[in-house]
């Protein structure tokens, strides 16, 4: 359009054109490219604009991207810490009731096993406050006269869950 404004404009200034019907023409012709350059020029501004726009908008948001980027991995290494150290006390927590399950008798042991895979993992529960905390009932008086009477030594199960009672200071037997 530059190209042909100015080959027009040439012309006109090099009295090429003889006919006023054409210099009429071609004066036309020359204010009709430059209202249309002047468009065209309005319209490379306003995109040079939105795209000066979506670049700062990208920026932002590679911006953001790296920051939850970076959020994500802090998040992610403080979860794996947290399972290192679950997995530490786990294991810790395996050794140490090995230990005291050692101690226990088999027959007794076996016991436990069988009420822990039948009763949701829990084979034995404290009896606090007349309360067994396995099922969460509390025992009738009767039920607790009878525990009272038995030698430390004896193994108590509970007659509603069936676990084995776990006598503490806080029995209230």
């Amino acid at each position: 359009m530059r190209a042909r404004k100015a080959r027009d404009q040439q012309r006109l200034d090099a009295g090429q054109v003889s006919s006023p019907k054409e210099l009429e023409n071609l004066q036309s012709e020359i204010a009709s490219l430059e209202r249309r350059q002047r468009v065209l020029e309005d319209a490379e501004l306003e995109i040079m604009e939105r795209i000066e726009q979506a670049q700062r908008e990208a920026e932002t948001l590679a911006a953001e991207r790296d920051a939850i980027g970076r959020k994500a991995q802090e998040v992610q290494e403080a979860r794996d810490a947290a399972w290192a150290a679950i997995d530490a006390e786990t294991e810790s927590l395996r050794a140490e009731r090995a230990a005291i399950a050692a101690e226990i008798p088999a027959e007794l042991m076996s016991l436990y096993e069988k009420i822990r895979a039948e009763r949701d993992g829990i084979g034995a529960a404290a009896l606090s406050q007349r309360r067994c905390e396995g099922c969460r009932l509390q025992l009738d008086a009767a039920e607790l006269n009878h525990i009272r009477g038995l030698a430390p030594d004896v193994v108590v199960r509970h007659e509603e869950c069936r676990r084995i009672l776990v006598r503490t200071a806080e029995s209230g037997v």
